[in-house]
């Protein structure tokens, strides 16, 4: 079907002359979105609270009665009560700006103030601290971090051989490497992701850039270069017909307000002002009719039907971005723009029957062979934005015969 509805078919006589790509939310949305990191903070949280009980459990088996028990048993209370208001108020993970706030630093400094007192009454609770300095580092800055993860390693190690015979070296050596293997791989970690979360804001600085130049080609590039054929043809006629030279005028006139609410709607990042209240036809007849030079033609192919807003802001673009090029590089005599609907798929095509180029003769870049650097973006933003929709974009040349840009975007076939 496509070859039956080739751009020459479509082109009419014309064709007989052309035989021819917004950084990032907050660190506590970034856990609810990543199931990864939701199911590691439910993990260590566990963690904490069945050590706690655990401890707690084997304090009463063997202390039970000691005038200390009351104290480390309302102390164990206390510390699950203020560990758990910190997940309710959600301070127990990384902060959502780049250093903690106030609330993490007390949330933290009460619980690790807790548990100190209850290792210095019961060393059995140690081991608490895995959980407790895990959080610690994803919660401070990297070496205030490590000094918490470095003063609770030397009190696990002092209340570990505190219940041993003499000196034990696995009690010594082990808390330590815990610590030493825990704090590198969670520091790690922080920084990979400080450096991702820079990768991807620079990408989506970058988007936006090339969005927006692209943008401004294709919305402006057109309009301005109408504008200043008309200011010229009206240099050269206004000695002999002032009356002539004034229409020219009066037109550049218009497309530079045209301009104008194109460039702020750009701003607002709203579809073109062609398409306000219009539908696409009359959006690229209006397109074709601000192409002084050439004189443009407009077609519609097939049952015109409504396409989503973003194809068809595509396809307006994408007219836009072709007739400046023709205007500016193709030293035609006419040009035509045809849009064609398919069942499953919606072609827009552009022609002109200028000097044309051979196929070899396009630049890497996807710009007019005529482009001279600094002059806009051409083909590589029209072929970015074919992409995007998940459509191709082709180039049919030849020396003397003219060009024919073809572009095909998929649409929802007709019920």
């Amino acid at each position: 079907m496509r070859e039956d509805r080739s751009a020459a078919g479509r082109s009419g006589g014309l064709a007989e002359a052309t035989s021819v790509a917004r950084p990032i939310g907050s660190a506590r949305e970034r856990s609810r979105l990543d199931p990864d990191a939701r199911w590691l903070a439910a993990v260590m949280h566990s963690a904490f609270f069945l050590l706690l009980l655990a401890s707690a459990v084997r304090f009463l088996q063997h202390h039970r009665g000691e005038p200390r028990a009351p104290w480390v048993i309302a102390l164990s209370g206390a510390l699950a009560v203020v560990y758990g208001a910190g997940l309710v108020l959600g301070i127990t993970g990384e902060p959502d700006v780049g250093r903690p706030t106030r609330a993490h630093l007390l949330w933290l400094g009460a619980a690790t103030a807790l548990w100190t007192v209850l290792v210095l009454l019961a060393p059995s609770f140690a081991w608490c601290a895995v959980p407790l300095f895990v959080t610690g580092l994803r919660t401070l800055p990297t070496w205030p971090a490590l000094a918490l993860v470095t003063g609770v390693t030397v009190l696990v190690v002092v209340s570990q051989n505190r219940l041993a015979v003499g000196f034990d070296p696995t009690l010594t050596m082990v808390p330590v490497a815990v610590a030493a293997v825990s704090a590198g791989a969670i520091t790690h970690m922080r920084r990979q992701a400080v450096r991702l979360r820079e990768s991807e804001r620079l990408a989506g600085v970058l988007g936006e850039r090339q969005r927006l130049s692209m943008e401004i080609h294709d919305a402006l590039a057109q309009g301005l270069s109408s504008q200043a054929m008309l200011l010229q043809a009206a240099d050269r006629t206004w000695p002999a017909d002032p009356g002539a030279a004034h229409e020219y005028v009066r037109t550049a006139a218009e497309i530079g307000g045209q301009n104008l609410a194109e460039a702020r709607r750009l701003v607002q990042d709203l579809a073109p002002s062609d398409l306000a209240g219009a539908t696409l036809p009359e959006a690229l007849a209006a397109v074709a009719a601000r192409q002084p030079q050439p004189p443009t033609e407009f077609a519609v192919d097939g049952t015109p039907r409504v396409l989503p807003e973003r194809v068809q802001s595509t396809l307006v673009r994408i007219a836009q971005g072709a007739l400046a090029n023709v205007a500016e590089h193709a030293d035609a005599g006419r040009a035509a723009l045809t849009l064609t609907y398919l069942d499953d798929q919606v072609l827009l095509d552009v022609a002109d029957d200028g000097a044309g180029f051979p196929a070899s003769a396009e630049p890497d870049g996807g710009r007019h062979p005529g482009h001279r650097p600094g002059r806009g973006h051409g083909l590589a933003a029209m072929r970015a934005r074919t992409a995007q929709l998940g459509g191709t974009l082709t180039v049919e040349s030849a020396p003397g015969q003219g060009t024919v840009i073809s572009v095909a975007i998929p649409v929802e076939p007709r019920p």
